[in-house]
């Protein structure tokens, strides 16, 4: 397991690029369409391999549905007619995305930084955990269990409850797909899949946990802890 809590070692896990270059940074109003900026994603991810543009992360909220990655396991999907099923080439299982939680796509050049797939995550990691201690969170690692974790507060058993979920795929050491992390989602939408294939554990957000937060609380969060792992930042505009 991950040593990150509350306040993690961020140097441990930082990645910055190696000549400092920024990234762009850009946050699309309303709700964007899934295949649409799968489309516009992995387009700019090919531009960044030719090196003809530089790195984006792009932050958006899609309308309600589910993607299947490239484990996916058909049982997991409970309810295959709620929502819009899209299958997708990055990593993990079923998750959903919808309304209330943010989004962060991640198109970050890992020739530019250390083409470690391991130490890419764990950064991701440390990215979402340092954001959601600024929002007063604890956001945990478990072994076994992708995503990150949040302990109910005041749960006699420690219930352990999903607050964000990592899928990410490579392509010539570009990076795209990326985070999703539950700002105010409605919770009962998950309830047509087994969330990541974790059945067991619950999915929470922080309005569930207490914590009053508009987007804009969060995307400043997470900004401010990605220039901390992987370098600075500047204003972009977003592919779509």
């Amino acid at each position: 397991m991950l040593d990150l809590s509350l306040n993690p070692d961020l140097e441990t896990h930082r990645l910055p690029r190696r000549d400092d270059a920024p990234v762009e940074w850009a946050v699309s109003p309303g709700l964007v369409p899934y295949r649409a900026a799968e489309m516009a994603m992995e387009e700019r991810a090919n531009v960044i391999a030719e090196g003809q543009g530089g790195e984006l992360v792009w932050l958006l909220e899609h309308p309600p549905l589910y993607t299947a990655g490239v484990s996916a396991r058909p049982a997991d999907l409970l309810d295959p007619t709620r929502f819009p099923v899209f299958r997708s080439g990055r990593g993990g299982q079923f998750t959903y995305h919808g309304p209330g939680q943010r989004v962060a796509y991640v198109m970050l050049d890992l020739s530019a930084r250390d083409r470690d797939v391991r130490a890419f995550v764990s950064a991701l990691q440390a990215w979402i955990i340092a954001a959601l201690a600024q929002l007063g969170v604890e956001g945990q690692i478990r072994e076994g269990r992708v995503g990150v974790w949040a302990e109910r507060p005041g749960s006699p058993h420690a219930r352990e409850e999903k607050v964000a979920a990592i899928g990410v795929k490579l392509r010539r050491w570009v990076s795209f797909h990326g985070i999703s992390l539950n700002v105010d989602p409605d919770l009962s939408h998950f309830s047509g899949i087994v969330p990541c294939g974790i059945s067991g554990h619950g999915v929470t957000s922080l309005a569930d946990l207490g914590r009053t937060a508009s987007m804009a609380d969060v995307d400043a969060a997470l900004m401010s802890a990605f220039q901390q792992i992987f370098g600075p930042v500047i204003p972009g505009a977003p592919p779509l």
